[in-house]
């Protein structure tokens, strides 16, 4: 075969996946980095590394409940101040700038989690508040490139890339954390607590270094204004001036605000699943190399069903790809009250890998689809609140439910609800109105000059 056939074949390849060009590899790399986090801090290993070491002197419940209320404070953070950071972001044209300084603020914190030590359930749950904010934060910055790097035809399927790609990046950090944890002696380590330690350095530096490709490959979009506004304003006056006005302006964004609303609900059910899984498991006595070893299968299972759901929007639309999802995280909630065995925890597993890639990656190019890109990192902003505020009562809920009825079984089937009206809500969104309404604000801004 020739070498242009090869790379005409690649094309091809890299087009079905919606990588087709450098600058849409670039920006999913980020994916790859700091899913790191995501999969060794927040769901497989810290979680279990709190319970056993910084709330060791706590009874299980109560280092559940501590765990769940940890999530809550740092997504509160992040939900209050992302509206107004996100307009500042796109009054100077400094998206990529404001991911910066966020990353650069979570991999520092994530690294400090290696001095965490018997019984700083305090002290860990302070330095993780700090380490999610920089990691929510950048997630906002980060996600608002996208309707600026990717058509209306593109988005679903770049959206899942980033997302199958974070699945492999997550997913092959995670696997060699494992083996630390499992071996520590064969990596020169002095037991499984040293190596855990260890996996949060690692996992710092891993999301530093492949953030690289998004800096130096995603072109900063260019600066907007609004009419009347000048580059000479303050920005940070500017930025509450537009979060303001945007929020007298939802009625003009009903469709942006009902999408908000549904996807603060059922995002709520999902969050919980995937921060509560493995502590949930560590109380009812599942084995701790099953509870890794099923973050592992969602994270290599989760990446041909990622891509499968990019392709299945594009047949059947990206609402109903949302609405599949949703529905199967219903009947994981019933099955997960009945969970007590190894095996059954590794099903879940399997079954939470099919919908949770897709589910998050068409809510999030749906919304782009629906909101003016010269003011992507605003409204982006609010879909971090949406997004967060819906982290904050999932594991709330759970903590109070397990902590006043003595076992989180309960806590596992109250979470049917928030799937259950976020399709009912999502039902009234029209995409395409959204999609109309934010091509004719996009008309509005004109160009900064100097």
């Amino acid at each position: 075969m020739t070498p242009k056939r090869l790379t005409s074949g690649s094309a091809r390849w890299l087009g079905h996946l919606g990588l087709h060009r450098p600058e849409l590899r670039a920006w999913a790399m980020y994916d790859w980095a700091n899913s790191a986090f995501a999969t060794t801090i927040m769901a497989a290993v810290f979680p279990v590394f709190y319970a056993q070491v910084a709330a060791a002197r706590l009874p299980d419940h109560i280092a559940t409940s501590h765990w769940a209320f940890t999530t809550s404070i740092a997504l509160l953070i992040i939900a209050l101040i992302s509206p107004v950071l996100g307009a500042v972001a796109d009054f100077l044209g400094a998206k990529k700038r404001f991911v910066a300084v966020f990353m650069a603020m979570g991999t520092l914190f994530t690294a400090t989690l290696y001095f965490v030590g018997q019984g700083d359930w305090l002290f860990a749950s302070a330095v993780f508040i700090v380490a999610n904010v920089g990691f929510a934060g950048a997630n906002v910055f980060y996600e608002s490139l996208l309707p600026n790097i990717a058509s209306e035809e593109e988005i679903d399927r770049v959206s899942t890339a980033g997302y199958a790609i974070g699945y492999v990046g997550g997913g092959l950090l995670l696997a060699l954390n494992v083996l630390w944890i499992t071996f520590p002696q064969s990596f020169g380590m002095a037991d499984a607590e040293q190596a855990s330690r260890v996996s949060f350095i690692s996992v710092a530096v891993w999301w530093s270094v492949f953030s690289v490709p998004l800096f130096r490959g995603v072109r900063e979009p260019a600066r907007r204004l609004e009419t009347g506004e000048s580059v000479e304003l303050n920005p940070v006056r500017v930025g509450f001036s537009r979060v303001w006005e945007t929020l007298r302006e939802l009625r003009r964004h009903r469709q942006v605000f009902l999408f908000l609303l549904a996807f603060w609900f059922y995002n709520d059910g999902i969050g919980t699943i995937i921060k509560m899984a493995v502590i949930f498991g560590e109380e009812v006595g599942i084995p701790n190399s099953v509870l890794i070893g099923s973050i592992l299968i969602v994270q290599f299972v989760g990446i041909p069903f990622t891509f499968a759901f990019g392709k299945l929007a594009d047949r059947i639309g990206t609402k109903n790809g949302i609405y599949i999802t949703l529905l199967v995280y219903a009947a994981i909630c019933i099955y997960g009250y009945f969970l007590r065995e190894s095996w059954q925890f590794l099903v879940l597993g399997v079954a939470v890998a099919t919908v949770q890639g897709g589910a998050q990656a068409l809510s999030r190019s749906l919304y782009a689809s629906i909101v003016p890109r010269g003011k992507s990192s605003e409204f982006f902003g609010f879909f971090s609140v949406s997004a967060k505020f819906a982290g904050i009562f999932g594991p709330l809920i759970f903590g109070l439910v397990g902590r006043f009825a003595g076992s989180s079984r309960l806590s596992i089937l109250s979470l049917i609800g928030f799937f259950i009206i976020g399709i009912l809500l999502l039902r009234l969104v029209d995409v395409n109105e959204g999609r109309r309404l934010a091509s004719e604000e996009d008309a509005e801004l004109v160009p900064a000059t100097a």
